[in-house]
């Protein structure tokens, strides 16, 4: 089967649809023919020029035929249709006419009588034809513009689905959030009345605990009160049986002195008259050893008497009368217990428990408080008595100037920190006291003040200087210079004890006692060496809070010293060490009182806090 397609030759854009076939064309035309006739349109536009009559120029009809020819093949068993375009004459026609054809099996009728195809075109049809075209575009856009509103109103709708469904999970998250809520205040509500219970039978516990309680410490003050009037008059008994043991004692001492006095002296003059026709050397020796005799005798009846007197044969004593009272009366009771009390078994223990935590003292808050603390219960204890606690801790206590390094620059540091110790101690038991302060005027005469003057060479052997306070080393007695170190450590550690003050706690021997200390020591003790290391030991410890607290009466004080005291020194010429002036001097021209001692300050404050 064969058809054939016709093309006019005119511009494809003023046809509306260019795949028309032929019969539709005719149809088209005969149409429009038509509505010319019927009301003939006003032009619009000019004639185009390929529609203009005689300038047109003449171009040629085409005519397409497509032949389809349908082969079988005997060797293949499928069967194919074959396409072949073959491409018709061309030829031309002025008036728009083309030729007829008709359709036959398979061939084309060449000779067949050519028909009128259009009819000539007008500027009528023209204009008609641009009217579809223009029609047709509308159509086109309005068909668009629709289309593009129905996409808006679909992009609104997925817009509002999806507000709806958001606004839709808002409200079921608020929901949760409601129900949530409530489930809180609900578990709230269930833990406040569980608490309220729990509470109440807590209260309940509690009242009944403290019922239990109560009666407790009703019972064991019941018995406190039994054990301490019980222990009170076991103390009274202890007490009474060491005062008289004391005063037996006392007696018997004073007795072995009074008759060793007696023979010494009745011995002095036996050998005086033997010896009276000897040599002036002989009786220069002999004088010289009943000296030395009569001065040990009258110093040990000095120690033990009750007496006070004033000088000894070859040795003068400077002290006022009231310091010596103070220091026999000291010594008397320290020597009611044996000096050598620590030896026994029954008390050794106490001694080494004493001991040990004096060793462990540091210059730091927690290790005052601690010591302070051990050794109030050490002395407080029922197994020991006091007079020998006491006794044991005065001992040990002034034994720190051996055990550590006086010459140590901590060593001010670690007096402070005795001076603390001391005073606590001595705040819970009060008899300790006395004990110290004997040992301290037993080591060191010059804490009574009292200073022991040789008269002449002969008295100036070796019982003199024990009895001023030089120690034996291997045998022999120490140097100068190390008997000058522990005045000034003894002395630094009695006036440690002095100024050291508590807020709260009272002092039994506190400031008031050092200021008697420096009238006494200045109007009475004469300008020498260790008088001057001992002044300068004391003045650099206590000097301090003394000014603090007696302002310009202290300075008069200073004033006696550097008007009288050192001028006193200076006159003595090279018997006397230059370091013992200088100390003096620069003290008083540097003003030193007006300083802090380094390592009172930190202690002090810490231990205010911790006591109030």
């Amino acid at each position: 089967m064969a058809f054939t397609r016709l093309e006019l030759r005119c511009p494809r854009a003023l046809d509306p649809r260019p795949s028309w076939t032929l019969g539709e064309v005719l149809t088209e035309l005969d149409a429009l023919e038509a509505t010319r006739r019927a009301a003939p349109p006003t032009p619009l536009k000019q004639q185009p020029e390929w529609a203009s009559g005689g300038s047109a120029r003449k171009k040629a009809f085409v005519m397409r035929i497509e032949e389809e020819d349908d082969t079988d093949e005997e060797d293949d068993n499928d069967n194919e249709d074959a396409r072949a375009l073959v491409t018709g004459a061309r030829f031309s026609c002025n008036d728009l006419e083309c030729s007829s054809f008709e359709e036959s099996g398979d061939e084309l009728d060449s000779g067949s009588t050519s028909y009128h195809l259009m009819e000539k075109r007008s500027l009528e049809k023209s204009i008609l034809l641009e009217l579809e075209r223009d029609h047709h575009l509308k159509i086109q856009e309005e068909v668009r513009s629709k289309l593009s509103s129905l996409e808006v109103c679909h992009q609104n709708e997925i817009q509002r689905t999806i507000s709806a469904f958001a606004r839709l999970q808002k409200y079921a998250e608020s929901r949760k959030e409601i129900d949530r809520r409530l489930d809180v205040q609900f578990q709230r509500k269930i833990a406040e009345v569980l608490d309220k219970h729990l509470s109440m039978v807590q209260r309940d516990h509690e009242q009944k605990s403290q019922i239990v309680e109560r009666r407790i410490r009703d019972d064991a003050a019941v018995e406190e009160a039994k054990r301490r009037e019980q222990s009170m008059k076991e103390e009274k008994i202890k007490q009474e049986r060491a005062r008289q043991e004391a005063e037996a004692r006392q007696k018997a001492t004073a007795k072995l002195a009074a008759d060793a006095q007696k023979a010494a002296y009745e011995a002095a003059q036996k050998e005086a008259v033997e010896k009276e026709a000897a040599k002036s050397r002989a009786e220069a020796v002999s004088t010289s050893s009943q000296i030395s005799q009569k001065s040990v005798a009258h110093a040990t009846i000095m120690a033990i008497s009750t007496e006070i007197k004033s000088e000894l044969p070859g040795i003068k004593i400077y002290a006022d009368s009231s310091a010596l009272e103070a220091e026999s009366r000291r010594l008397a009771l320290h020597d009611q217990v044996p000096s050598n009390i620590y030896l026994s078994k029954e008390y050794s223990r106490y001694d080494r428990q004493i001991g040990k935590s004096i060793s462990k003292l540091m210059p730091t808050t927690d290790s005052v408080k601690a010591r302070a603390s051990e050794l109030i219960k050490a002395l407080d204890g029922q197994d020991c008595p006091r007079p020998i606690a006491c006794r044991l801790f005065a001992d040990k206590m002034i034994s720190i100037v051996k055990s550590r390094n006086p010459t140590d620059k901590t060593f001010g540091k670690l007096a402070f920190a005795c001076g603390y110790v001391m005073l606590l101690v001595t705040n819970q038991v009060p008899d300790a006291m006395d004990y110290l302060l004997a040992e301290f005027n037993k080591v060191c005469m010059y804490t009574v003040p009292k200073h022991l003057h040789a008269l002449n060479a002969q008295a100036r052997n070796t019982d003199y200087f024990r009895l001023i306070g030089y120690q034996e080393e291997d045998g022999k007695l120490q140097s100068t210079e190390k008997y000058l170190v522990n005045v000034v450590a003894y002395v630094k550690l009695y006036a440690a004890m002095i100024q050291t003050e508590i807020k709260g706690v009272r002092h039994p021997h506190g400031l008031a006692e050092g200021w008697k200390w420096l009238a006494m020591f200045l109007n009475t003790i004469p300008a020498i060496p260790a008088t001057a290391f001992a002044l300068h030991a004391f003045l650099k410890v206590a000097g301090f809070a003394l000014h603090k607290k007696y302002g310009s009466q202290f300075m008069k004080i200073l004033d006696v010293i550097s008007r009288h005291f050192i001028p006193a020194l200076k006159a003595q010429g090279s018997k006397v060490q230059p370091e013992a002036i200088n100390n003096l001097q620069n003290y008083l021209n540097d003003k030193i009182y007006l300083e802090e001692p380094e390592g009172q300050y930190l202690a002090q404050q810490l231990l205010s806090k911790m006591f109030l």
